[in-house]
């Protein structure tokens, strides 16, 4: 058998009750081998040996942090050394200290949350006892003994359980965000033998041996056996109670532990933590890149400049000068080379990195303080503190929905019931006159539907196609029904079953209770028991499900429910009310309600009996025709069916959903929706949330396949669209159309990787995209085709663990926080409650960010090459000497003292228009989206500019001491001085949002100058150390001397002309778009469904998570005890900001509003 498994890929090998078997053996030094993981997360990256190698690595990855530790070693020799060595040390040992601690301070959250869940409590059977453990201590071939309400630990093999048949009911919130609960069922064999004699020393004695597939990320999917006794049986999913999942009306489960640890389903598909950076810190290295570049050529040219010249003092000297080192001026370049590179290293903006760090920190504060973020005591909350500008300029939101877009609770909103239609869908659920129901003992409220004509036709038995319908709604489904304080409790495998169960029973059709045989319902007061003959159960191919059953007063009745698609095309011909009931059909379409067709036949005796003898036959056979033969055979029954009516269910949207998509449209973001669920239920809410117009054409695999196997798929897109197929107004034909893609049709792109980028190129003119049925893994191999062929920036967006691997592959990941649990946040960059407040994490705090940040990244830039690069022009009548212009305190406390506090002022607090005008012109974002503040020609500008300045600084002060009796050191102090007001004027120029701290910071600044200058050119510190402090009394004299004040000034004001310039010439070319913004009058925001004639817009939907599989569960004889999940607050109503007109002007500085 070991044979025969090994053949069939079933390698992974698990013998119960042997831990030491699968134990992991673990060295002196800590490391372990073996093949099974253990039970231990470590989500962490450091240990106490690896955290100082790991952070010095990681921060000398690099540019400017590895370029100063190369200063620092060329300081330390004194040959070369223009200037000191403590100037490099002090701001290097910072920004590696600071972001050190940063990191350290995020790994030891990290351990926090690991140990956590390491230390949750378990009972594992240990020499035939069951003693309580920590999931640390589990390992692969242990029993466990799960209570209810636990989460499980590990994927186990479910052995047995304390409900009738070893059935259990497991909550996969934390995996699939949805709340309604799925059934597993042990093996007959283990359940019979395992709860005959139930003992611990049973289970001690149980020595099973599991066969199965290797550990991987395939969350719905099982294949494995059990070689038990000499027998084998053959394992599936439903016998797999995956970890992160919980135990629910169940008072307790054994299982066998599969795989532990980093081998379980969960953390498969969890993939690997990745290093994000952003977009802006690229464009910013390479900018580093290209000054490293720069100053190691403009050195060489210097040098070179210092060999001619001390060859040319040589040659008119005639005698050794002490400008030639060794009288040989090829050594001498040589080393004014070094020494160049070392004077000119202020130009490389180190202290820009943990600036950075500084300013990043605070925006993820001020997105914690957001209290109109926050609900129910849950701020939001940015974990990577490190893409905040990235938030600026995302250009795809690919969420998921489940969780995320929807509540997954719905909602029974109205029928239609022999063509004539209840219920009004238009009012909002939460201002539905409720009806009175007192006459009804079942009556548990809930009921989002106004009809009082109906409940009196019901009661006054005057209408018995209604009586029909309700009795279809109460026995058709495969819900279970558990009795607590007198009243049934329901717990079914869909929210769909539950919401229509729950209906019938509010409008007098309760459902009582099941046994394998029998449906036992309540008609308005009368028990009633139906025979249960036959359960055609639902799968995703027949999306219907019947029910055949055998009336009290003895007739046979098929009651059927499903699809429009399938249902009408099953229907006897001229079925009474088929038209009425079809334009009901699309009345609630419009309305974005999931519909269902009910319909019944009456079922001759003679028929069944023929037709249960097949199906006997059938279900008995072990070949591969089965499924064929059963499919057939129900095909059979459920024809000549007679249409009844037609419930409409809304799937609830989370609050301010419709909002949030058109807000964000408009902003100019694809948005994409990657879901598991069925294409139906994807497209159902595509409408719903307004994502996709009534207007909307979707293209679907068969016309995309086409278009892309066509040599030009462009061109083939183009023609497709502008055919009457596509769109009558050519104008709109490529925003009004989407695409619609399920998993098996992703899975295509694995062997045709050149269609991607035409996929894209067509997905770019398309609407939105939507992905059905697709896994956890293709969910990230999306987000990594819109990385691969795009330039945009990712956003992914989800609440459950199969969602973590999409978030931890775009480019920035948010995981909501809400009752499905915390897997998505714990990797997610960012956490938030609620979808709507996507508003303002991106429109308002992400494009603060971006404005703030490239703003201080020009900045920074202007001012450290404008103040290094005067050691260029000093050189040219210093005979090339690396002679400095500044004093060396004025270079080391230049950038971080007499500049730093203002631009930082700005990259806090900085604002063009406040929030609500970020939300009301949403068009404004896109200026991130063009990268039009962080480009490489604006960099390139700024770089031009810095270069102007240095310039100026230099010469104008030159040419005023030319030739007089001021000094060398009094002409350090001026060009000391206009460097530092240049720098704080350009700062207030900048500043479009002044704040008492941004006033404080500009004067404190200048100063901080005067002070510290005063400080270090004091005789009491030069008598302390002349070589460090031999500007003796310089400022004393300078800044009471007109001449100097005269010269700062004049270079000040020519310095930053330019830039005023530019500011004016901005302001009065923009006026009349400022105008044309200050005028425009926003109408009010209104969502809108236009229904175009002679379009059908049908969207049935069914079972929005249930698989294949309940009835059979349903149909094994078990009663299911069960809890009915709260109601979720009201729904609230939806506003389409999807016509505005308003015009508004960008520039690289900013929009003025």
């Amino acid at each position: 058998m070991a044979k025969e498994s090994l053949e069939s890929g079933l390698t992974w090998e698990v013998r119960a009750n042997s831990r030491h078997y699968h134990k992991q053996k673990k060295s002196c030094l800590c490391f372990r081998w073996g093949r099974c993981a253990d039970n231990v997360i470590r989500s962490y990256k450091y240990s106490p040996l690896t955290f100082l190698p790991l952070t010095l690595f990681e921060q000398f990855q690099r540019v400017a942090n590895l370029y100063f530790l190369l200063m620092l070693v060329l300081q330390c020799v004194p040959v070369i050394s223009a200037i000191p060595w403590y100037i490099s040390i002090i701001p290097l040992t910072i920004v590696l200290s600071v972001r050190g601690m940063k990191d350290l301070a995020n790994d030891m959250a990290r351990r926090r949350s690991d140990a956590e869940v390491n230390s949750r409590p378990c009972d594992v059977l240990i020499s035939q006892s069951f003693n309580k453990g920590q999931w640390r201590d589990l390992h692969v071939a242990d029993v466990l003994r799960i209570h209810k309400d636990q989460v499980i630990p590990a994927d186990l093999l479910l052995l047995c359980s304390s409900e009738p048949h070893s059935l259990c009911y497991v909550e996969t919130a934390d995996i699939d965000g949805e709340t309604n609960l799925k059934f597993r069922q042990a093996l007959s064999a283990t359940h019979d033998e395992l709860t005959s004699h139930p003992s611990e020393e049973t289970l001690a004695a149980f020595d099973g041996v599991v066969h199965c597939e290797e550990p991987n990320n395939r969350l719905y999917t099982f294949r494995g056996q059990l070689h038990w006794r000499g027998e084998c049986f053959l394992l599936e999913n439903e016998h797999v109670l995956l970890r992160g999942t919980v135990l629910r009306n169940t008072e307790f489960a054994y299982g066998l532990a599969i795989y532990t640890g980093a081998d379980t389903k969960i953390m498969r598909n969890c993939g690997k933590l990745r290093l994000k950076r952003t977009r802006t810190e690229r464009v910013f290295n390479r900018a580093v890149m290209g000054i490293v570049l720069s100053v190691l050529l403009t050195a060489l040219l210097l040098a070179i400049g210092a060999g001619v010249f001390a060859s040319w003092v040589m040659s008119h000297t005639g005698a050794l000068s002490p400008m030639v080192v060794d009288g040989n001026p090829v050594f001498t370049g040589f080393l004014v080379y070094w020494s160049y590179i070392i004077l000119l290293s202020p130009a490389m903006p180190i202290a820009l990195y943990i600036s950075f760090e500084v300013i990043h920190s605070v925006h993820s504060l001020f997105i914690g303080w957001d209290m109109e973020m926050q609900q129910a005591d849950r701020p939001a909350q940015a974990r990577n503190t490190s893409l905040n500008e990235e938030l600026g300029q995302v250009g795809y939101l690919l969420s998921d929905k489940t969780g995320t877009l929807t509540q997954n609770h719905l909602l029974f909103r109205q029928c239609c019931i022999a063509g004539e239609v209840y219920g009004d869908a238009s009012v909002a659920a939460e201002d539905t006159e409720p009806m009175d129901l007192s006459w009804n003992p079942y009556s548990c409220g809930g009921l989002f539907m106004s009809a009082p004509d109906l409940l009196e036709k019901l009661r006054g038995q005057q209408c018995p196609s209604s009586r029909q319908f309700l009795r279809a709604l109460c026995l058709c489904h495969t819900v279970m029904a558990e009795w607590k304080e007198e009243a049934p409790v329901y717990q079914a495998a869909s929210p769909d079953e539950e919401a229509l169960v729950g209906a019938a029973r509010e409008l007098g059709w309760a459902f009582l209770s099941r046994t394998r045989d029998f449906i036992v319902v309540s008609e308005l007061g009368v028990t009633r028991q139906y025979q249960l003959l036959a359960l055609l159960d639902f799968t995703s191919q027949r999306r219907r499900m019947s029910v055949l059953v055998r009336e009290p007063e003895g007739g046979l009745k098929l009651y059927c429910k499903g699809a429009d698609v399938v249902i009408l095309e099953r229907l006897q011909e001229d079925s009474p009310d088929q038209g009425r009931i079809e334009s009901a059909l699309e009345l609630f379409a419009q309305a974005c309600l999931r519909t269902l067709c009910v319909a019944v036949r009456s079922v001759p005796e003679a028929s069944w009996e023929q037709w249960s003898e097949t199906l006997a036959r059938s279900a008995a056979m072990a070949t591969v025709d089965r499924d064929a033969l059963l499919e057939k055979l129900y095909d059979q029954m459920e024809r000549e069916l007679q249409l009844i009516g037609v419930t409409a269910i809304e799937d609830r949207l989370q609050e301010g959903v419709p909002e949030t998509i058109a807000l964000l449209q408009q902003a100019g973001l694809k948005v994409w929706v990657l879901t598991g669920d069925k294409k139906e239920t994807a497209v159902n809410i595509g409408y719903s949330c307004k994502l996709l117009d009534p207007e909307t054409r979707l293209l679907e695999w068969q016309e995309l396949r086409q278009i892309l196997q066509s040599p030009d798929p462009g061109v083939s897109f183009i023609k497709a669209r502008h055919t009457e197929l596509w769109a009558v107004d050519k104008q709109s034909a490529g925003a009004k159309t989407a695409v619609v893609l399920t998993g098996p049709e992703l899975a295509e792109f694995d062997q045709r990787p050149e269609w991607g980028a035409s996929f894209m190129n067509l997905a770019e003119q398309c609407q939105s995209v939507l992905c059905c049925r697709v896994t956890p893994g293709q969910k990230a191999d999306i987000v990594k085709l819109v990385r691969k062929h795009t330039s945009s920036v990712t956003m992914s967006i989800g609440d459950g663990a199969n969602d973590v691997n999409m978030i931890k592959t775009a480019h920035v990941g948010v995981g909501l926080a809400g009752v499905e649990g915390g897997q998505a946040v714990q990797s997610a960059d960012f956490a938030l409650s609620q979808f709507r407040f996507l508003q303002r994490l991106l429109l308002v705090h992400g494009r603060w960010s971006y404005r703030r940040i490239s703003f201080f990244l020009l900045f920074f830039l202007f001012k450290t090459c404008s103040f290094a690069l005067v050691h260029i022009w000093f050189g040219f009548f210093n005979g090339f000497s690396a002679q400095s212009l500044y004093e060396n305190w004025f270079i080391a406390l230049y950038t971080v003292f007499y500049t730093a506090f203002p631009i930082m002022c700005v990259a806090f607090f900085e604002q063009d228009v406040n929030a609500d005008g970020s939300l009301k012109w949403p068009e404004l974002y896109k200026a991130g989206q063009r990268e039009e503040l962080s480009s490489p020609l604006m960099l390139c500008l700024s770089l031009l500019y810095a270069v102007y300045t240095s310039l100026v600084l230099f010469f104008i002060p030159f040419g005023v001491y030319y030739d007089t009796a001021y000094d060398y050191q009094t002409m350090a102090v001026t060009v000391s001085l206009a460097a530092t007001l240049t720098a704080s004027i350009e700062i207030a120029l900048q500043t479009r949002y002044w704040t008492k701290f941004n006033a404080a910071a500009v004067l404190v600044s200048v100063a901080l100058f005067f002070i510290c200058t005063k400080i270090t050119q004091s005789a009491m510190l030069f008598k302390t150390s002349p070589a460090d402090y031999f500007f003796i009394g310089v400022s004393d004299k300078a800044f009471i001397d007109p001449l100097v004040w005269l010269a700062a000034l004049l270079t000040t004001w020519t310095a930053v002309l330019p830039s005023l310039t530019a500011r004016a010439l901005n302001v009065i070319l923009t006026m009349h778009d400022k105008h044309k913004v200050h005028s425009a009058s926003r109408q009010p925001v209104e969502l809108r469904s236009k229904l175009r004639r002679g379009t059908s817009l049908r969207r049935s939907s069914y079972a929005l998570s249930q698989g294949a599989g309940a009835g059979r569960h349903v149909t094994s004889g078990t009663c299911s005890r069960s809890t009915v999940p709260t109601v979720d607050e009201k729904v609230t109503a939806s506003n389409d900001p999807t016509d505005s007109q308003v015009q508004i002007h960008n520039n690289e500085h900013g929009t003025n509003i």
